[in-house]
């Protein structure tokens, strides 16, 4: 029998899933079998699969020794690669808002490069606001995920309650995600549907006019602020939130990102020189959140990426000379999210 007492990053979580998470390779079958024959307990007593977990709750688990690590399946203060320095766009005892530079992972990978998520781990435990030792199954996690060669805003979550409310408000376009690109190029304006399939074999997706099988709908807002010779400056605003989403619709358009060896012009690539895609995260805007959700903080707020190197590449451009990397010429600063002025009563939601 293995105990296990909840902590405060276990509130609220489905009992089910805890135990999956603290135990190792246990078959579904195996799992609710042992809710059935009241091998599986909470405070001495029977429990169901959709029990909350209250903190100080003591789960007991009577399963075979094969379902638990042989060690603590705990995280390690000291990553095995060394993780790059952290900047820290907007803060609070939920969330950080990082800058992630182009060419840097969001996850680990079987490379085992240096990733966002570990070197935010390594931050809050440097910090001593958390202790991988202190925890059942949690750790700090990021909630939206960027392309490796995309740069820019980045969530990451400090506690669980966090990780599961900002995956909601993902999940139910609550917070809106715009993006500043520079395209071979002018694209249409407006609002653009299309449909797109991801080919896990190749990681690369195809994008067609219209609904077919294996096809999941793509929309995109695209707007153009400057254009110059044959680049336009575009800043895009995601509806849904497809991999590689905003790369595959601009080329699908006619008007490729440049610097990307994927989807884009390798003409123009070679042209400028640019080694890595010109997409940049730069800006999330919160809709109004209901007052008991842990973020309700973020009601209202702005957060934007301030300088970003993008409008520097822009420039560049402009005059003649070659783009830099944003990552080599972007070094952010922390900022407070803005709150635009509330709207009075009855005023409708949408312009």
């Amino acid at each position: 029998m293995k105990s296990f007492t909840a902590g405060p990053n276990d509130v609220g979580a489905r009992l089910s899933r805890f135990v999956l998470n603290v135990t190792q390779n246990l078959p579904s079958s195996v799992l609710y079998k042992g809710f059935r024959n009241k091998r599986i307990k909470v405070n001495g007593k029977r429990a169901q699969a959709d029990y909350r977990l209250a903190e100080g709750d003591v789960v007991e688990l009577y399963l075979n020794d094969e379902f638990f690590p042989q060690a603590p399946a705990k995280k390690s203060p000291a990553p095995r690669t060394r993780q790059p320095a952290l900047t820290v766009i907007y803060e609070d005892d939920q969330i950080a808002v990082l800058y992630k530079p182009s060419h840097l992972l969001c996850h680990s990978d079987r490379t085992g490069d240096a990733n966002l998520v570990d070197a935010f781990i390594a931050r809050q435990i440097e910090r001593g606001e958390y202790d991988p030792n202190g925890e059942n199954a949690f750790s700090p996690a990021i909630c939206n995920r960027l392309d490796r060669g995309t740069e820019g805003l980045v969530v990451a979550a400090k506690t669980a309650a966090a990780l599961r409310e900002m995956n909601r408000i993902i999940r139910d376009n609550e917070v809106h995600k715009e993006y500043l690109t520079i395209t071979c190029g002018v694209p249409p304006k407006g609002r653009h549907t299309a449909w797109l399939r991801h080919d896990e074999r190749t990681n690369k997706v195809t994008v067609r006019s219209a609904a077919a099988e294996g096809y999941k709908e793509i929309i995109t807002q695209v707007s153009v602020e400057r254009t110059v010779g044959p680049f336009a400056l575009c800043r895009i605003g995601l509806i849904t939130g497809r991999t590689h989403q905003i790369r595959a619709h601009l080329a699908f358009l006619g008007a490729p990102v440049l610097g990307d060896i994927k989807y884009g012009s390798k003409k123009m690539n070679e042209r400028t020189g640019l080694r890595t895609q010109a997409l940049c995260a730069v800006r999330l805007t919160f809709a109004q959140l209901p007052e008991t959700s842990c973020l309700a903080a973020l009601s209202g707020a702005v957060i934007e990426l301030p300088a970003p190197a993008i409008l520097v590449q822009f420039e560049q451009l402009a005059n003649g000379a070659k783009p830099t990397s944003g990552s080599d010429t972007h070094k952010p600063r922390r900022q407070a999210p803005h709150r635009p002025a509330r709207k009075p009563a009855g005023t409708a939601g949408n312009e």
